[in-house]
């Protein structure tokens, strides 16, 4: 077998046990998503796992990268051709909440993985992304303090979206009130 088809079935396999931890995310919670329950899901072995992921730690990081990857590449469809401002703001809000409605098993199990350094570090990688991206919208609406104001925009998205997940649905007031935050 060629190198380059090696590959391929690494990567589809690689693939294949992460949708099987996304599955399982939405159905159970982090307590309960052991290895033997996530190579039962995925249909490999167990020695599979540990090939493709050191340990259980570097499978919650490949879980929360895809997570974040998707809601990204979401929110990029929906704000690409948007000018910087509040508008394209509350339109990466709105997309990010709703992506975490959309996948709330998921969400739930990367809150709760969120004491893993690991997932600390990602976490801290991927504010600081964020804060580079809306950095400009603050700018463009005249904010002085672009930066720490992006920073603090975020805290407030991410709050508001675990009002959300515990009610398990869009609420109009949260939004509204994220929304007022945009006000000079």
């Amino acid at each position: 077998m060629s190198t380059g088809v090696r590959q391929q079935r690494a990567a589809a396999t690689r693939t294949k046990l992460i949708a099987a931890g996304l599955s399982l995310a939405e159905r159970t919670g982090l307590a309960d998503m052991s290895v033997n329950l996530i190579v039962a899901e995925a249909g490999v072995a167990k020695g599979t796992f540990f090939h493709h992921f050191g340990d259980r730690s570097e499978f919650l990081l490949a879980l929360h990268t895809e997570f974040h990857d998707r809601v990204f590449a979401e929110i990029e469809q929906t704000i690409a051709g948007m000018e910087p401002g509040r508008d394209r703001l509350l339109a990466t809000a709105n997309a990010y909440l709703d992506e975490c409605l959309r996948h709330r098993g998921v969400r739930a199990l990367l809150l709760e993985a969120r004491v893993d350094p690991t997932i600390i570090e990602a976490i801290a990688s991927r504010n600081k992304l964020v804060i580079q991206r809306t950095s400009p919208d603050f700018t463009a609406m005249g904010w002085s303090h672009p930066e720490p104001t992006a920073a603090m925009w975020n805290s407030a998205v991410v709050e508001s979206a675990l009002l959300e997940l515990d009610t398990g649905t869009h609420r109009p007031e949260v939004r509204a009130a994220l929304a007022q935050f945009l006000h000079p």
